[in-house]
């Protein structure tokens, strides 16, 4: 372990050898595949139903501008990333965690707790929308076939929370790389299953009105605007890439950015093909689910519910692997204070403390996921607060201060631009997440049986 990061009060980090988290949870076995199985999961998932839903705050020309902007520069920031932690590497100094690899460029203590901090909101932030997406999947599901029936939206956060405590249990971010991958083709499935439905109701009789203007007042569209911005950098979010570098067999020099393509080509399919055919359909009355979009509550379906029950299945299913993966930052921090690496990792002093508290954290979410149903507004929030730092501003600094780019190199000037431009972003954007959270926090009720959108 390098010295830079060995003075941290008392989230202090240990010699790797004697590290549990890194032994058990961060071991390095991957190949650039199963990097981009875990990239893909750790950003394809199902908030990209959520496009349509951000693109009704910035309309078709400035929405693809956004969603444009925001793939390229977060593609340009985490290839910055991997390039940082190839530089790190190869100075005999491997980093397999964000805040060690902070505190190793920034020289201080402060910002290893900083990005604890913020991957922390993330990491829980994105699994308790996991359950809570997981929830709403099901309670459509079982509204279909019983109308009338008595479960709430909170029986089936618990039903999900059940699964995800056992599914927790899986001892490294390595062991899932099968998963991931099956993750992957799940976002593909999905995501066209729902492009699909949205073509056929646009094109059907009973297709919804189109209205594509935006709110009426400047102040509500400028406000609407920024927490559509942060809904997308939430989207292309994805606050443990040097987590998933670290998956990867040494040396790892170069092979984050095969990864890095094979999750974009995914994103690219994906992403566009979902915003295109749900804001064509349903405009400014887009939902933050599509899927809610095209299952009204009152009417039939908009699409054939065969189409729309494979897509809920297929997107419930790969939301138990997004939970896993996000799940493992917090796995291994409990992991390298509870765990002894001296001993197997099934072993007796090790399996019993990863049950019970891997099992506690999942509840504390799921908790939170039942109690606070506001999946659209927490995007807003997480990308505004979590993501923007993250992957928009720190990647460049730390490529700046580890690289030292010239102020004659396109580099500075393009890395710099991008963090002025991201900061007042995330600013602009936290302020009216947050006011949107508060104004919808109004219409709800503690355990809920509907999510706010």
């Amino acid at each position: 372990m390098d010295e830079a990061a060995a003075n941290y009060g008392p989230l202090e980090e240990i010699n790797r050898e004697e590290d549990a988290g890194a032994s058990f949870v961060l071991q390095s076995k991957g190949k650039w595949w199963h990097a981009g199985c875990h990239l893909t999961t750790a950003i394809v998932g199902p908030t990209l139903l959520t496009l349509p839903y951000s693109f009704r705050g910035l309309g078709w020309a400035p929405g693809f501008v956004c969603l444009t902007a925001m793939g390229a520069v977060t593609f340009y920031s985490y290839y910055l990333m991997s390039l940082v932690l190839d530089h790190c590497e190869k100075a005999g100094r491997r980093h397999i965690r964000f805040r060690e690899l902070a505190a190793d460029v920034f020289g201080s203590g402060w910002m290893f707790y900083f990005v604890i901090l913020i991957q922390t909101a993330i990491n829980t932030g994105i699994s308790i929308g996991a359950i809570l997406l997981s929830g709403e999947c099901l309670k459509i599901m079982y509204t279909e076939l019983a109308p009338d029936g008595s479960l709430k939206l909170y029986h089936f956060i618990a039903m999900v929370t059940v699964v995800m405590i056992l599914l927790s249990q899986f001892p490294s971010f390595h062991s899932l790389r099968h998963i991931n991958l099956g993750s992957l083709f799940l976002s593909l499935g999905y995501t066209f299953l729902v492009v699909g439905a949205c073509i056929y109701a646009g094109t059907s009789k009973n297709a919804p009105p189109r209205d594509y203007s935006l709110e009426s007042s400047e102040s509500s569209k400028l406000f609407s605007a920024f927490t559509s911005i942060s809904i997308i950098a939430a989207i292309f979010g994805n606050g443990i890439l040097p987590e998933i570098q670290a998956t990867l067999a040494p040396p790892a020099t170069g092979k984050m950015v095969k990864g890095l393509i094979m999750c974009y080509t995914v994103i690219f399919f994906t992403f566009y093909s979902a915003a295109a055919s749900g804001y064509w359909v349903f405009g400014n009355k887009s939902n933050s689910n599509i899927l809610k979009s095209l299952m009204p509550d009152e009417g039939p379906a908009l699409a054939p519910v065969w189409v729309l029950g494979l897509a809920i299945i297929f997107v419930l299913l790969q939301l138990f692997a997004i939970g896993l993966v996000y799940s493992q930052v917090a796995y291994e921090m409990m992991e390298a204070k509870s765990a002894d690496v001296r001993q197997g990792i099934f072993s007796s002093r090790n399996l019993i403390p990863r049950v019970i508290l891997r099992s506690l954290y999942v509840i504390v979410c799921g908790f939170f996921a039942a109690m606070l149903p506001f999946f659209g507004d927490i995007s807003a929030v997480v990308g505004a607060i979590g993501f923007i730092p993250l992957d928009f501003v720190l990647p460049m600094l730390l490529y700046n201060m580890t690289h030292k780019p010239t102020k004659a190199s396109a580099a500075f000037w393009i890395n710099n631009g991008i963090i002025v431009v991201f900061t007042g972003v995330g600013l602009l954007g936290a302020f009216s997440s947050v006011r949107k959270l508060v104004l919808d926090a109004k219409e709800f009720k503690i355990f809920s049986d509907d999510v706010v959108d």
